[in-house]
């Protein structure tokens, strides 16, 4: 049994997920995951959450940087 599935999303929003990935060949579902993952922690605890944007947004950065050299 086959557990993927294909999802509709506006073209804007695949890029968003593009600039969330931290690796080139992460799959959405693991960037989904991800972002999943932090909201449900920033629930709980909101300092978690904002560790862990950080540390995504630095990783990002970092990314955008290599892809530029």
């Amino acid at each position: 049994m086959n557990n993927i599935t294909t999802i509709k999303i506006n073209k804007e929003t695949k890029e968003r997920l593009d600039r969330l990935k931290e690796y080139k060949r992460e799959t959405y579902d693991e960037v989904l995951r991800k972002v999943l993952f932090i909201l449900n922690v920033s629930k709980k605890n909101p300092e978690k959450a904002t560790q862990l944007f950080r540390r995504l947004d630095s990783i990002i950065k970092r990314k955008r940087t290599d892809d530029e050299e």
